[in-house]
């Protein structure tokens, strides 16, 4: 055996196991991995740094941009907010969340997708007295399948279409993936409509468990447009927040000390709101309603550059001893204070007559810039933003939603490549402003960018020194084996990669090795390349294989084997169904 390939392999086994058995952050396991291979001559620079340059990557890095200008201007939540409704039942919930999760998951980040319904679903918990844990595995799975549908749906897909180009000059067409990706969608739909609530536990919700929170009171209006105007209290989603409560209503000059869920909430109305500073960020994400300090439209800011910021004052803060009307707070720091903490609790009485002493921990509104510009003033001893706290530009939902179809239809049509449409709409999102340049920028995941590249070394080592042929052969009687039986085993061979380590290291290990199979026995190379494509997202039995099963672990207070009792029959019913649609569609 050469001892490139000894080499090679060792070097797979090593990264498969760090990847599922240590907490060695992908990013460092794979770049170390490529620069070993650069070491050791069996890549050059050129070979090993090719991943960098592939359209599969660089189509991803500019998708983050797109789905940035959808997230910035509230174009998700706003759909949401129309088609999630207002279920009455357990099963009712899920199988209102599953559609819309589902299709946006199809032309958006689904990791996206479920950090921003992730708190709608946390809320309809609350109003439906139902633990949250009986919808959050369900928004997942929703999200996974969902991006099965189209070639932009997942980043696993893009990076095989870009090792498919590299390899055969062969490009998928947008909806191709469509043919077997909509039929495992309904069926896992009717899956969990009739199994989910029964094998999804009941766990509380632990969101409102604090710990060492620093109290708040800070008030918002109610606006003329948005989703607050004319709905009661509990039905604009005001009365089960997550890191606060609703303390009084103010209309007019009449103080409403007890809001109750049913009052119908009037444009002008003054929300009093306590808790910790999260509560004022997702507020803000709230369409209809805006921090009610008369100061805000003063700001030399525009809104949606606008952030949260916690600064603590220190000694040589220039209005000691000073109210917050007399310290001329907004004209000196351009910046807007929202509320007062002292010793970790919320000081009562009016904000401006409030005298600031040193350590009271002010909550503010201010530009992105602020942090940088205080960070390392004596004028505060710390001084921090809180992450994705600027308010979404709900205005320009419409122009985000436009550019979005604009691009799905470019690249259907095959008037553009996604690549091409891609970079038109990522371009047109900036242009328009949905998305600013510094958040766009901010928006794409180097980490996850880095992950995929880097998987390209080895996948390009294992073919140019035969390892993928020695595991093909190891894998498979080639000369006598039958093309479906092999279809078979390397769909399950991607499946059980991606349940213990990332989806996309998953996909691109498996690429080389499902190529020379598909040389080896004469048939066409496509069915297993598809094959890859659904194994590597079809994650649904560990919360490890893929990220949005990670994001739900926690709020929905799951275990491991409430995946597998879940996850097990919609693996397999999934994995049924794509090997009987595969080779009908794209033959051997």
């Amino acid at each position: 055996m050469d001892f490139n390939i000894v080499i090679v392999l060792i070097l797979l086994l090593t990264v498969i196991a760090s990847l599922a058995l240590t907490k060695i952050a992908a990013d460092v396991v794979l770049m170390a991995a490529m620069s070993l291979l650069i070491l050791t001559d069996i890549l050059t620079p050129m070979e090993a740094l090719s991943g960098f340059s592939n359209p599969g990557v660089m189509t991803i890095a500019i998708l983050y941009v797109v789905a940035s200008g959808l997230q910035e201007t509230g174009a998700v939540q706003w759909i949401a907010h129309f088609l999630l409704g207002k279920p009455r039942s357990i099963r009712g919930a899920q199988q209102r969340l599953f559609a819309p999760t589902a299709f946006l998951s199809a032309f958006v980040s689904n990791t996206s997708v479920v950090s921003m319904f992730i708190p709608a679903i946390q809320d309809w918990a609350e109003r439906l007295k139902i633990p949250a844990s009986k919808l959050l595995m369900p928004l997942s799975y929703a999200a996974i399948l969902g991006g099965t549908c189209t070639l932009i749906g997942t980043s696993t897909n893009l990076i095989i279409d870009g090792m498919l180009q590299r390899e055969y000059d062969q490009h998928l067409n947008i909806f191709e993936l469509a043919w077997v990706g909509l039929p495992i969608t309904i069926l896992g739909a009717i899956y969990l409509y009739f199994f989910g609530t029964r094998l999804l536990p009941v766990r509380q919700n632990v969101n409102q468990q604090i710990e060492q929170v620093r109290e708040y009171c800070v008030e918002f209006q109610v606006l003329d447009e948005g989703v607050v105007a004319g709905n009661t209290i509990s039905d604009a989603g005001l009365r089960h927040l997550r890191s606060g409560y609703l303390l009084e209503v103010r209309r007019e000059d009449i103080l409403l000390n007890s809001a109750s869920a049913s009052l119908q909430l009037k444009a002008g109305d003054v929300l009093t709101f306590i808790g910790a500073p999260e509560t004022a960020k997702e507020l803000r994400k709230i369409q209809g309603l805006a921090p009610a300090t008369g100061s805000l439209h003063k700001l030399a800011v525009e809104n949606h550059e606008r952030c949260l910021v916690e600064v603590v004052i220190g000694a040589d803060f220039s209005a000691l001893n000073k109210t917050i009307r007399d310290s001329q707070f907004r004209s000196f720091y351009d910046a807007v204070v929202l509320s007062v903490s002292r010793s970790g609790e919320r000081i009562p009485g009016k904000l401006g007559d409030i005298i600031l002493q040193v350590g009271d921990t002010l909550l503010l509104e201010a530009s992105e810039k602020f942090v940088s510009h205080y960070q390392y003033r004596r004028d505060f001893m710390l001084v921090s933003a809180l992450n994705d706290s600027a308010p979404p530009d709900f205005s320009k939902a419409r122009t985000a939603l436009f550019i979005l179809l604009g691009m799905v239809g470019l690249s259907a049509t095959n008037v553009l490549s996604i690549l091409e449409a891609g970079m038109l709409a990522a371009g047109a999102m900036i242009v328009t402003k949905c998305v600013t340049v510094s958040r766009a920028r901010r928006s794409v995941d180097l980490r996850v960018l880095v992950v995929i590249a880097a998987s390209f070394s080895m996948g390009l080592a294992m073919q140019k020194t035969g390892a993928a042929q020695l595991i093909a052969e190891s894998l498979l009687p080639l000369t006598s084996i039958s093309p479906f039986v092999a279809l078979m085993v390397i769909y399950i061979l991607t499946l059980v990669f991606t349940e213990f380590i990332t989806n996309n290291a998953a996909a691109v290990l498996m690429f080389p090795i499902a190529v020379t199979v598909s040389e080896h026995i004469g048939v066409n190379h496509l069915p297993f390349i598809i094959a890859i494509m659904i194994a590597a997202s079809a994650s649904f039995i560990t919360p490890l294989g893929y990220q949005t099963n990670l994001m739900v672990y926690g709020p929905g207070q799951y275990r491991f084997m409430d995946y597998v009792k879940l996850g097990l029959p919609l693996s397999l019913l999934v994995a049924a169904t794509a090997l009987s649609i595969i080779p009908r569609v794209w033959s051997f």
